[in-house]
C-alpha cells in the first residue's frame, strides 16, 4: 500500500515540478520528441511500403513473369550498351510463345507510353496509353467495372476503341457514364467500351488509374512499336511458373535463333526484382532513420540526466525534510525515476501526436500506414530513457545525508 502512495505521489510531484519548470522541461524533451517522432515515421513508411508492394504485385497478375528488351533490376553480367543493342521484342513472340508452351496458360502482348487524352474541352495529362491483345487483362489480372474487354478482332484489326482507368474517367466524364463516349489523343479518335475496376497506386507512387487501353495494332498505327514492348505470359500455378520460366527462355533462344553459345539477348522479368529493390530501399531508411532516432535519444537522455541534476539539487532541502520525517531511500528515488520517466513520456505523446500528421501528409505524396504497435514501442522507449538517464540523479538524491541536506541553503 505504501509503495502504491509513494507512486501516486511521485507523479503529482513530477507534475507540479513540470508545471512550475515549463520551458526548462520543454527544452529537455524536445530531443526525445524529436526521436520518437522519427521511430513513429519511419515504422509507418516501412509499413507502407510493404502493404503498397503487396498492392501492386497483384496489379502485376499472379504467376506471370514478362519478356522484355531490359531487365527489371541490375544484371552484373550485360552492360547497359550491350542491352541498348539487343532486338526490339515482336508481337510474333507472344503467339510463339502460346502456341507452343505446355505451361502457359495465357499469352499477352503490351507497349506503353504517356500521352494527353481530350474529350470535348476537357484535357487529362500524363495518361499512359497501352496497345495490347485481347488477353492482356487476364494476364494482368484486371476487372472491368463497366462495359467489356476487347474482343480478338478488333485486336487484330486494331479498332478504334478503348478501355479507361478510373482516374481518367473521373478527369474526363466526372459522374456521366463514359461508354459511346470519343476521347482523342494524337490526331485520333477512340470509343470507350469498357471501365476498368479501381487498382489504386503502384508502390505509392504511380497512379494506375490514371490509363487507357487500346487494340495493339491501334497502337502501332499511332505511335510504332519500334521499341518498348513486353510480352506477357501467365501460369496456372506457382509450380507451372517454376518450370514454365525455364520453357520460355528456350522457346525464346528458339525463335531469336541463338545459337548454344551465345547468351540470351532479352530479358525474363519477374515481380520478385521489385522486390530485392524494395529491400534495399528500406534498409536505407532504417539504417539512416535509427541513426537519427539513436542520436535523437542519446541527447534527449543527456538532457534528462542534467535537468534531474538541477531538480534534484534545488530540492535537497525537502529531501533532507522527507528523510528526516521517516521517507524510505527509495521512496526518494522512486519519486525523481518517475519524474524522469514522466518528463519522457510526456516528449513520446507530442512526438506520437506529430507523427500522426506528418504520415497523413506523406501518404498523400508516397505512401505509409500507422501501426499503433509502434505506439507501444514509442513510450517503452521513453520509459527506458527515463530510467536509464534518472538514475544517477536519482540515485544520488536517495543516497544524500539528511542531515546535510538541511542544512543546504
Amino acid at each position: 500500500m505504501r509503495f502504491l502512495y509513494s507512486i501516486i505521489e511521485g507523479i503529482k510531484i513530477a507534475f507540479h515540478a513540470l508545471r512550475t519548470n515549463k520551458v526548462r522541461a520543454f527544452l529537455t524533451t524536445l530531443c526525445i520528441i524529436i526521436g520518437i517522432t522519427m521511430v513513429t515515421i519511419v515504422d509507418a513508411v516501412t509499413t507502407g511500403m510493404d502493404e503498397t508492394f503487396d498492392r501492386s504485385m497483384a496489379m502485376m497478375g499472379q504467376n506471370v513473369v514478362y519478356v522484355e528488351k531490359w531487365p527489371w533490376g541490375d544484371d552484373d553480367d550485360v552492360k547497359w550498351w550491350e542491352i541498348q543493342n539487343r532486338q526490339e521484342m515482336k508481337v510474333d513472340y507472344a503467339d510463339y510463345i502460346e502456341d507452343n508452351s505446355k505451361y502457359a496458360s495465357v499469352v499477352s502482348a503490351a507497349a506503353g507510353r504517356g500521352t494527353s487524352i481530350r474529350y470535348k474541352d476537357k484535357l487529362a495529362n500524363g495518361v499512359r496509353v497501352s496497345g495490347v491483345t485481347s488477353n492482356y487483362l487476364e494476364v494482368q489480372g484486371l476487372d472491368i467495372e463497366e462495359g467489356r474487354m476487347l474482343t480478338q478482332q478488333e485486336g487484330r484489326s486494331g479498332s478504334k476503341v478503348a478501355i479507361i482507368g478510373e482516374t481518367l474517367r473521373e478527369a474526363l466524364f466526372e459522374e456521366q457514364s463514359a461508354l459511346g463516349k470519343e476521347v482523342r489523343f494524337n490526331g485520333q479518335k477512340f470509343t470507350v467500351i469498357g471501365v476498368l475496376k479501381k487498382q489504386g497506386s503502384f508502390l505509392g507512387l504511380i497512379d494506375t488509374d490514371n490509363q487507357i487501353i487500346i487494340p495493339i495494332n491501334a497502337y502501332a498505327q499511332i505511335f510504332g512499336l519500334r521499341r518498348g514492348l513486353q510480352i506477357g505470359i501467365k501460369f496456372p500455378s506457382e509450380e507451372a511458373l517454376l518450370e514454365g520460366e525455364y520453357e520460355v527462355e528456350g522457346l525464346m533462344r528458339r525463335v531469336r535463333q541463338l545459337d548454344a553459345a551465345e547468351d540470351n539477348d532479352f530479358a525474363i522479368n519477374k515481380p520478385e526484382a521489385f522486390k530485392e529493390q524494395l529491400e534495399g530501399v528500406k534498409s536505407g531508411i532504417y539504417i539512416g532513420g535509427f541513426a537519427l532516432v539513436g542520436l535523437s535519444l542519446l541527447i534527449g537522455g543527456v538532457g534528462i540526466m542534467n535537468i534531474m541534476f538541477v531538480s534534484v539539487r534545488e530540492r535537497t532541502k525537502e529531501i533532507g525534510i522527507r528523510k528526516a520525517v521517516g521517507a524510505k531511500s527509495w521512496e526518494i528515488m522512486s519519486q525523481f525515476l518517475i519524474e524522469a520517466v514522466v518528463i519522457c513520456m510526456l516528449g513520446g505523446v507530442v512526438g506520437v501526436a506529430l507523427a500522426g500528421l506528418a504520415v497523413l501528409g506523406i501518404d498523400q505524396v508516397f505512401t505509409a500506414t500507422m501501426n499503433f504497435n509502434v505506439i507501444f514501442v514509442a513510450f517503452s522507449l521513453c520509459t527506458l530513457v527515463g530510467l536509464t538517464f534518472g538514475f544517477i540523479p536519482a540515485f544520488k538524491a536517495a543516497k544524500a545525508d539528511p542531515i546535510e541536506s538541511l542544512r543546504f541553503d
